[in-house]
Formats: C-alpha cells, sequence, structure tokens
C-alpha cells in the first residue's frame, strides 16, 4: 500500500470533514477579521478580480462576495469536497478552480488576493506569497492570515505533564512571519489571540478531526487511546480552553513603478539625489509641493537640467515663501486641494522618482502631513540623511515613524563624508539598506550627477517587478 504525503493526508482530511462549518468557531473569527483588515487595506478602491486560496467551505468567500457583489471573484482550494461546499453554499456567485496555493495556476492580474489561514498548511510560504504577488495588479492588495507560535499551548503543556509529544504542528513565531516580506510593498503583520473553550479533552481531539486539523506533525506517532484520555484529563484540569494565536497581514504593491524621497533635514541634499536616481534609471520626477521660489528656481528645472531633459511633471502646488507647503500656502492666501496630490500615471514604464518637502513631519496641508502623503501613494521610500554627527537619532527615528505606518523603505543614502561607522549602525539598527553614500560636491552640474548615478543600484536591483 502506498504511503500518502503529508499533503495528500492533509487535502484527504479536510475532504472528510463534514461538519467543519458548525466546529469552525476560530476560522469564522479569523475570516472576519481578516476581511475587516482587507476593507481597511482597500480604501474605498472597489476590487474589479478577486483570487481567493484556500477558500474551504466559504467563510472569507461569503463576505466578499456580499461587499463586492459585482468582482469577478476565483475560489480556489486544493480538497475537492472543500471547494464543493464552497460552491453549494454560493451557487454560481462565484467561479470555482481546484488549485494547490503553493503552484498557482490562474493568470493574473487581481485586485485583491486573500486566503484564510491557509498560510500555515503551505511549504515555503514566503516563497509562495512572492509568487501570488505577481499576479496582483498595480495597488492591489495581498491579504493572508495564518495560525502562529503560541496556538494549542493549553494542549503542548498537558501533553508534557504526561510525557508525551503533542503532534499539532510548529507553527512560525511571530518574529519569523514578519520576515516574510514583498520587496516594495506597503503593509505588515498584527496578531491576534483566540480562545475556544471545550466541554471537555476529548471534545477538543475531536474538535481537530471535525475541522480537517488533526494529521499530526511529521516524525510524530499519534497517541493510543489510553495515553490520549490521560492527556485529555490534564487538559480539562487547566480548564478545557484553547488559545489560536492567528497572524493577519495586507501587503498593498505600489500602484506604479517608483520610490518616494524624502530627508531627515531640510537641505540634506534630496533633489541632487532624486536627480541620480531619475538619470540611472531613466526615469521621470515630480515635486508635487514646492515652495521657497522667492530664493530659488524651484527643483523641477534644476533636475530636468541636472538630469538630462528627463520627463518631468508639474507641481500641484508652488509657493514663494521657504516655509512648509502649507504655512507657503496660507502665506499667499492659497490651498492646496489634497485631489491635485495624486500620483501622476504617465510615462507609467518610467520609474517615477516623487521628492518630498522637508522631512517627514513636515505639514503638506492643513491636514495632511508628508508621511501622510507617503502612505497614500504607497511608493517605498529612500530616506537621505546627513552622514555625520546627529544623523544616527534622526536617521533612525525616521526609519521607524516609516515601519509604524507599514510604509516600504527601499533604502537610506547617506550624505556627506564617507563614514563608516554611521553607515554600519543605520545598516544593522534600522535594518535597512544603504543604497548609495553621496560625497559634498562643490559644484553639481549634469556631468557631475552622471558620474554619481553610478553609485546607485539599478531599478531591477530596487523593486523585483
Amino acid at each position: 500500500m502506498t504511503k500518502l504525503s503529508r499533503a495528500a493526508r492533509i487535502c484527504q482530511s479536510f475532504d472528510t470533514a463534514e461538519k467543519y462549518d458548525q466546529a469552525a468557531t476560530a476560522q469564522r473569527i479569523a475570516a472576519r477579521t481578516l476581511f475587516r483588515h482587507i476593507q481597511t487595506s482597500l480604501a474605498e478602491k472597489k476590487p474589479l478580480r478577486i483570487l481567493e486560496i484556500g477558500c474551504g467551505t466559504g467563510l472569507l468567500t461569503e463576505y466578499l462576495c456580499t461587499k463586492w457583489p459585482d468582482a469577478e471573484i476565483l475560489a480556489t482550494d486544493f480538497a475537492p469536497n472543500m471547494l464543493a461546499r464552497t460552491k453549494s453554499r454560493l451557487g454560481e456567485r462565484v467561479f470555482y478552480h481546484l488549485m494547490d496555493a503553493a503552484a498557482p495556476d490562474v493568470s493574473g492580474p487581481f485586485d485583491l488576493i486573500c486566503g484564510n489561514l491557509v498560510l500555515q498548511w503551505l511549504p515555503e510560504p514566503a516563497k509562495v506569497l512572492q509568487n501570488l504577488a505577481r499576479l496582483l495588479a498595480p495597488g492591489g492588495v495581498l491579504a493572508v492570515s495564518t495560525v502562529l507560535d503560541g496556538t494549542f499551548a493549553e494542549w503542548q503543556q498537558a501533553c508534557q505533564q504526561e510525557g508525551e509529544q503533542a503532534g499539532t504542528p510548529v507553527y512560525p513565531k511571530l518574529a519569523e512571519v514578519q520576515n516574510w516580506r514583498l520587496p516594495a510593498f506597503s503593509g505588515g503583520w498584527g496578531v491576534q489571540d483566540i480562545v475556544q473553550a471545550f466541554a471537555d479533552g476529548l471534545d477538543f481531539v475531536r474538535h481537530l478531526k471535525v475541522t480537517g486539523a488533526s494529521v499530526p506533525r511529521e516524525g510524530v506517532m499519534p497517541l493510543s487511546p489510553a495515553r490520549l484520555r490521560r492527556v485529555a484529563m490534564q487538559f480539562q484540569k487547566a480548564g478545557c480552553a484553547i488559545t489560536w494565536r492567528i497572524g493577519y497581514a495586507c501587503f498593498r504593491k505600489p500602484p506604479r513603478k517608483g520610490v518616494f524621497v524624502t530627508g531627515t533635514d531640510t537641505g540634506i541634499g534630496k533633489t541632487l539625489v532624486s536627480a541620480c536616481l531619475v538619470r540611472r534609471w531613466q526615469g521621470a520626477y515630480w515635486k508635487p509641493l514646492q515652495s521657497g521660489l522667492a530664493d530659488e528656481e524651484g527643483d523641477t528645472p534644476t533636475v530636468r537640467h541636472l538630469a538630462g531633459n528627463v520627463p518631468c511633471f508639474k507641481p500641484a502646488g508652488a509657493f514663494l515663501a521657504s516655509l512648509s507647503p502649507d504655512a507657503a500656502a496660507r502665506a499667499e492666501g492659497a490651498r492646496i486641494d489634497p485631489a491635485q496630490l495624486d500620483l501622476p500615471r504617465d510615462e507609467a514604464d518610467r520609474p517615477l522618482v516623487v521628492e518630498g518637502a522637508g522631512g517627514l513631519m513636515v505639514p503638506a496641508t492643513p491636514d495632511l502631513m508628508m508621511i501622510d502623503l507617503a502612505q497614500r501613494w504607497g511608493l517605498p521610500v529612500v530616506l537621505v540623511a546627513r552622514s555625520g554627527l546627529g544623523t544616527l537619532n534622526h536617521t533612525l527615528l525616521s526609519l521607524e515613524a516609516l515601519r509604524a505606518r507599514q510604509i516600504a523603505v527601499a533604502g537610506v543614502v547617506l550624505s556627506g563624508p564617507l563614514n563608516a561607522e554611521n553607515r554600519a549602525t543605520i545598516a544593522e539598527k534600522g535594518q535597512v539598506r544603504i543604497l548609495a553614500e553621496v560625497p559634498f560636491c562643490a559644484e553639481i552640474t549634469p556631468t557631475v550627477v552622471a558620474e554619481l548615478a553610478k553609485l546607485f543600484p539599478k531599478w531591477n536591483d530596487i523593486c523585483v517587478e
């Protein structure tokens, strides 16, 4: 008799889980929570095409159908009977496809790809996320949940007290899943604990079987009935409750090729770095908000001159005073219309270099800081920082502010004399890539920029499409 692989046993276990819906309490809560995260991540955007992986019996699928009835929804699962149960629940409102999420055989692009409590069953989940991300449309969202370390801790403790080895899977720690990152995508992971009570110890064991989750991990033999009863009694003494620790992630693909260039200080060298990036990538340039035109020509003509007559988009607001964009606009009795601050869509094949005004916490409008705009645009950030004394505090605080908003960071550019110690500290403590070190130049010309541009990575080394 041929021994089934673990994947085949898991598939068989789910296929025979006839009472899944009645028992799937934690799964239902997780589906509802993931759906809320999806709504927040999409904001007002209505997805036109949705791919769901591991749809099970359709707990999440039903939320998707109700919220976006006009969307084309493709529900997939690797267990045929689970897919059939989703179809019996939702009928012809959804398209159905038998598919292993670890080897997707569908064509994108999709505006939303999602899966509830499926990653823990897949080999190499980080690779799975990367493969799925390639199926996303620009601005699309990849949303998943997974079981984390700490789940079933009460049962594992009961096993330990009886000198037994728990057969429950080894789930990843939060720190591990946080490394399942998608280059240039904004977003990140959050955690929820769900506590589920059971009538007695054996009720929990029956729950695992009913929900198709009873396949023990590799190398662990199932407990005999007598040993199982002893563990169940220990579990009962502790209160008959199980904790599920669930991780949720929503990753948003940038709406177009490009980066947002900001700095730790005003006058730190953002415009020079922007010109170098545009030159290096043969990109386009946009300075959405420009102030200080009473004292200088402005950054847009400067970049056009230095980078070689590249495509440059007109600023949404340009003001005379050397103040924050918000203060400069008010000084002229003007108002910055946030609707004019949407990313340009032209020149979509070129990486767009968007240069901010000042640093992250500079007011752009009465209601928006520059960091708010960075979050709204969804482009990975290039942070320009000085190389010398005082840079560590400013740079690490800026990186912390970006990550608190789950904004992707492409890397840091250090401006000024080479400083190996500061470079190493920022890279290590900030967990960030140093893209380039730009020395002080007494004169900035197109020729100088052409040489400095060679210090920067190529576009494909910044963001893999």
